[in-house]
């Protein structure tokens, strides 16, 4: 069985939290029982979740040796230029390593759900939105890439991982693949 998920912000990954006061978890959404997630995405994420009782398949799904192409909407502080685009796509020095190189571009304002909190705005700081997609999968990876080039990230969105997209899930829906 394989199952899609459109993740909230601010749910973990997880069935259960230990964390006091606990946060809300995966266990929140009605999923088949014996089902778990194939790769993460982290609690401040939105967006394509794979789950699955099938553990060869969710090596298949998250090994790096299979460099699954993942696809993120990235909202970012700041405007892209070719320098920050090309530093993305080149692959950019993290402090555990040089990454592998991304498809990084600029897109239009994806139309997405209203966030809850919404995210900052300022006036006086543009922002913009960025396609990434990785064919690894490092902790807070997009993040700490954005970041380096001078773009930290506002909100991100997985939509497809390998051949599965998000497609119309709203935040919480879920459907058998």
């Amino acid at each position: 069985m394989l199952i899609a998920l459109n993740k909230p912000f601010n749910v973990l990954c997880q069935f259960t939290d230990q964390s006091q006061p606990p946060r809300p978890t995966l266990a929140a959404f009605g999923l088949p029982p014996h089902v778990y997630a194939a790769g993460r995405l982290d609690y401040d994420s939105e967006g394509l979740l794979l789950l699955t009782d099938d553990g060869a398949l969710a090596h298949r799904l998250t090994d790096p040796r299979h460099k699954a192409p993942k696809t993120y909407w990235v909202q970012v502080e700041g405007v892209p230029d070719a320098d920050k685009l090309g530093a993305l796509q080149r692959g950019v020095q993290l402090k555990d390593g040089l990454t592998l190189p991304a498809h990084a571009r600029q897109i239009d304002p994806p139309v997405l759900w209203p966030r809850t909190p919404p995210v900052r705005f300022r006036k006086t700081v543009p922002d913009a939105w960025l396609e990434i997609t990785l064919r690894e999968g490092r902790n807070r990876q997009v993040r700490r890439m954005t970041a380096a080039v001078g773009l930290p990230t506002l909100r991100l969105v997985r939509v497809a991982m390998g051949q599965y997209h998000l497609g119309d899930l709203q935040p919480g829906q879920w459907r058998r693949l």
